[in-house]
């Protein structure tokens, strides 16, 4: 049936809400944490995409988990901006005043209900939860007209009791009911017998969204997702690149081309631009520095290649052979090479705009030409991937402490490899010089030298951006301290500049990630 709702109208049957949770949920993964730069900038890049909800974080976490969830509040236009929060009356009006600004806001505020979690993590009785649900509700609806409710560790809760919370969720006025598979525990039965438990057995059920959330504990998470929207689920929560707690979430990717390409199976539409996917998923990577899998689903560069003769012979005569989907689709495009050392500014910053980056300042611009002619001077062949490589390079390190200046690094089998190394600090440049056992260590023990620190590099791995001897490595650092976790990355011809440069990033996003302080038992749903 036809659903109203106070922030998306009259619902069509066979449209699903895409709610976005990578700022929130995937921001929870070791590693993964963003400054407010990036937040904003992945808000952005998620609508154009065209999701319908951005959970933008958990704004009682810490003061820059609600500045950011308020800049995305006051800045983006379109997609419902939602808060999470717990049950508490602190998370909720905290959370209440950093969505306010939005053009249309959500609270989305949740409780554990599963028998395990009430004894061991809330230690209340089941009596004492149903009443927080209904108050927690209550008092989120006070301050908007949408308000969404979560059964946490909803998968393992016993059926009748979950019944009962929903329905106290719906009478309280929640306007949408996400029973999440916090654990990854389930598999597909379950979430299409649980969805379809609520619309039968829970007055009102009907007139609401109901929403799924599945973790990838066990690989099943799109399985999951596709078998609670089969039960009734109309909202599906999921993130880019599939980035969340432990294994990850529901990947946005894979849910909405499964749509797109299986209309017969999966009677749904989305309001996703999927030609847009592959920018995103590219964006998220660099922003966070976790590349996805070559053979990732839809977004890993191995996804629509073909090396098998056999399938390359199906492919020649016809590509619906070995391809449910065109790489076009998307946004995976042939390369490029068009662009060299003679390229002017006018037509890189056309290059630009082709490839997606149209709103990037003059500052960044300017950067990143200077950087693409550098580049030119030194490529047989200017791929698009370089320029994405070193663009995002560049305007992922706007607004950052520390900067890459020069590097020149001695090296090889007859001298001690040293490395002299400039860096911009807090707007002062300065320069040092250090040792190491290797080039590489030589270049980090140089920016120790300059910027005191005391870390645990836990992965240095180093990788191609295109073919050839004089293609762009993209490194990619793993730095610990106190464990946390970041990851930076840095692009160049050079490696050892590449280096420097993913370092500096990682130690850049630690900085960020010093100043943040989590609530206690915050949850992944």
């Amino acid at each position: 049936m036809t659903i109203q709702h106070p922030n998306f109208g009259s619902l069509p049957d066979d449209r699903v809400i895409m709610f976005d949770t990578t700022l929130r949920d995937g921001e929870q993964s070791p590693g993964f944490s963003m400054n407010l730069q990036e937040k904003l900038r992945m808000a952005e890049a998620l609508t154009d995409l065209g999701v319908d909800v951005i959970e933008a974080g958990f704004p009682i976490a810490s003061p820059g988990d609600f500045e950011s969830v308020q800049l995305i509040a006051q800045t983006i236009r379109g997609p419902v901006i939602a808060g999470l929060a717990r049950s508490a009356r602190g998370d909720i009006i905290r959370a209440a005043e950093a969505v306010a600004p939005a053009e249309r806001k959500r609270i989305h505020t949740f409780l554990s209900t599963s028998p395990l979690h009430m004894k061991y993590k809330l230690r209340m009785e089941p009596d004492a939860v149903l009443q927080a649900v209904t108050d927690s509700v209550t008092l989120a609806r006070q301050y908007t007209d949408d308000v969404e409710w979560s059964a946490e560790d909803g998968s393992r809760t016993e059926p009748d009791f979950l019944c009962r919370c929903v329905e106290a969720a719906i009478k309280a006025g929640a306007t949408t009911i996400n029973i999440p598979d916090t654990v990854g525990y389930a598999v597909p039965e379950d979430m299409f017998r649980i969805f379809n438990m609520i619309r039968e057995r829970v007055p009102g059920a009907d007139g609401i969204i109901l929403s799924t959330h599945n973790h990838n504990d066990l690989g099943l998470a799109v399985a999951n997702t596709l078998a609670a929207m089969a039960g009734g689920a109309r909202q599906i929560e999921c993130t880019i690149n599939g980035i969340g707690e432990r294994a990850g979430n529901a990947a946005l990717e894979e849910i909405a081309m499964a749509i797109r390409t299986r209309p017969d199976a999966v009677h749904r539409t989305t309001g996703i631009v999927t030609n847009r996917i592959l920018k995103t998923s590219k964006l998220l990577s660099t922003i966070t520095g976790f590349d996805v899998q070559p053979n990732k689903a839809i977004v890993g560069r191995n996804a629509l290649a073909h090396e098998s003769g056999i399938h390359q012979d199906g492919m020649l005569k016809n590509a619906a052979t070995y391809e449910i989907m065109t790489p076009e689709s998307v946004g995976w495009a042939k390369t490029s090479l068009v662009m060299g050392k003679h390229s002017g500014r006018a037509a890189f910053r056309d290059k630009l705009k082709a490839l997606g980056y149209g709103d990037v300042g003059d500052n960044q611009l300017n950067d990143a030409f200077r950087r693409f002619k550098d580049l030119a001077d030194r490529k047989k062949i200017v791929y698009d991937e370089d320029i994405v490589a070193l663009v995002d390079d560049e305007v992922l390190r706007d607004h950052q402490r520390i900067r890459f200046v020069s590097l020149d690094v001695r090296a090889g089998s007859k001298v001690k490899p040293s490395a002299e190394l400039e860096l911009e600090i807090d707007g002062e440049l300065r320069a040092d010089m250090a040792f190491g056992d290797g080039p590489v260590d030589a270049t980090f023990n140089a920016i120790r030298a300059l910027f005191p620190h005391e870390v645990i590099l836990r992965l240095y791995s180093v990788g191609a951006v295109t073919e050839g001897t004089d293609a762009q490595a993209r490194v990619t650092v793993r730095l610990e301290e106190d464990g946390k976790l970041v990851d930076g990355q840095g692009a160049d011809t050079d490696t050892l500049v590449a280096s420097a440069r993913a370092y500096i990033h990682a130690l850049n996003k630690l900085m960020v990630k010093r100043v943040r302080t989590e609530p206690p038992a915050v949850a992944a749903k």
